[in-house]
């Protein structure tokens, strides 16, 4: 029998948002933000010249720069003051998280509560802006090298460039902490989801373009939107899927009451790592063809052979690119899941899995029901991502959606079409319960 909250849940519409004043407020907040975000994106750094600097980017095109660009939400191909997007955020996140399972001291503070997380993401920002500030001299340095860019080299353009992109940084951060506080879903999330759908009339554009001069065929354009609505489909029933572990509570006798004896379930996703395995894994990938392309003139005689042999298309690209995925999936999931931690809150609150002893055995049975469906989880997610790299220089298009973007895209709408979800919902108990208190003042 569906509980009340799914009741709810299952009667709510879109139409309640109108009704929802807070819930309005938090959206137009939101789109505000985001907004402001996107215009940073336009705004450049001090110091270029941006003809030299379109100039450069198309010769050096279709290595890492395009995967920080598509996250950076074009911000890079501009050099604008969000250059670095919220990588450094992310990077110094996943930094914390690995140490936490390092330092006992940093594993005591997340036990601790609410307290203790606010001094975990405290620490996450002060690695946010020393990574931030590390990249931008990077990136000062390189575009120093790139002739005649940086109008004025020096150290003094290099003070300004750090000063500029850590600073862009340190306000996306701050603008992503708004949005989840003060707004409708992840901000930080969110931020990147505006970028990728911010390309999506340029994408339109190129492909329409493209069937009109002929270049590609209308019937194979219409199978790729086919194609896309089935690979979207696809996606959101993965995300959504879970594996489910019984789990019973035993009466207990408190007084003269008989509390417990209750069923519930723990559930686990099919894809705990998220997108960070396909990023990490082109990353990688692609920083010998970055490299390449800044010195193309000089290179080695074996670096050339590295490049040809890793370029997106190649054979050995697809093979490194699925075992990369497959590795950080595994990896992240032992990172941001600890099956021991689980079974031993698990014995705390009496919650025992039907025919295994509580303590170590449920923790491995866990861990072993865990590994499995990551190995479900990793080959969704390097199918989804192999599938549009092959489809891409197989038929040699001028335009491409990444499989990263398009899990992106869809994992932040769910996230956030949840969210509001949640909102009605407490809106609705929030309307029943004043309905019962004006009832009960009556009589």
């Amino acid at each position: 029998m569906p509980s009340a909250a799914e009741q709810l849940a299952a009667n709510f519409s879109f139409s309640n948002l109108g009704k929802s004043q807070e819930l309005r407020n938090r959206i137009f907040f939101t789109l505000g933000a985001l907004i402001v975000a996107r215009l940073g994106t336009y705004i450049p750094m001090p110091g270029i010249d941006p003809a030299s600097l379109a100039q450069q980017i198309n010769q050096a095109g279709g290595g890492l720069l395009d995967v920080f660009n598509v996250l950076a939400g074009g911000a890079v191909q501009r050099m604008a003051i969000f250059a670095l997007g919220i990588m450094p955020y992310i990077s110094a996140s996943i930094i914390i998280q690995l140490m936490t399972t390092v330092f006992p001291e940093l594993e005591a503070l997340k036990k601790e509560g609410e307290a203790g997380r606010k001094i975990i993401n405290q620490y996450t920002r002060y690695g946010t802006v020393g990574l931030a500030a590390i990249q931008a001299y990077g990136i000062a340095i390189g575009l120093e090298h790139w002739g005649t860019v940086v109008i004025h080299p020096g150290i003094f353009f290099r003070l300004t460039a750090m000063i500029t992109l850590t600073g862009g940084t340190i306000l996306l951060m701050w603008i992503g902490e708004q949005i989840t506080s003060r707004g409708v879903g992840n901000g930080i999330s969110l931020i990147i989801f505006a970028g990728i759908v911010a390309r999506f009339p340029q994408l339109m554009g190129q492909a329409l373009e493209s069937a009109r001069t002929g270049a590609t065929n209308p019937l194979l354009l219409l199978f790729f939107a086919a194609f896309a609505v089935v690979l979207v489909g696809f996606i959101v029933f993965m995300e959504r899927a879970q594996r489910r572990l019984f789990v019973t509570y035993p009466k207990r006798q408190v007084g003269n009451k008989i509390y417990g004896g209750e069923s519930s379930h723990l559930p686990l996703k099919l894809n705990v790592s998220g997108v960070i395995p396909p990023i990490f894994a082109s990353s990688i990938l692609l920083l010998p063809t970055t490299v390449a392309s800044f010195n193309a003139q000089n290179l080695p005689g074996w670096l050339q052979t590295i490049v040809t042999y890793v370029s997106r298309g190649q054979p050995l690209y697809m093979l490194l690119y699925t075992f990369l995925i497959v590795f950080f999936a595994f990896f992240y999931t032992s990172v941001v899941f600890n099956p021991e931690e689980t079974a031993e809150n698990l014995k705390k609150y009496g919650g025992v899995f039907p025919g295994i002893r509580p303590g170590k055995k449920s923790a491995q049975f866990i861990d072993y029901t865990l590994t499995r469906i990551t190995v479900i989880g990793a080959l969704y997610l390097a199918l989804v991502c192999l599938i549009p790299e092959f489809m891409f220089y197989k038929y040699n298009l001028s335009f491409s959606l990444g499989g990263t973007s398009i899990l992106i895209v869809v994992s932040v709408t769910m996230d956030t079409v949840a969210q509001i979800q949640s909102h009605l919902v407490a809106q609705q108990y929030e309307g029943l319960l004043k309905k019962s208190k004006l009832r009960g003042a009556r009589r």
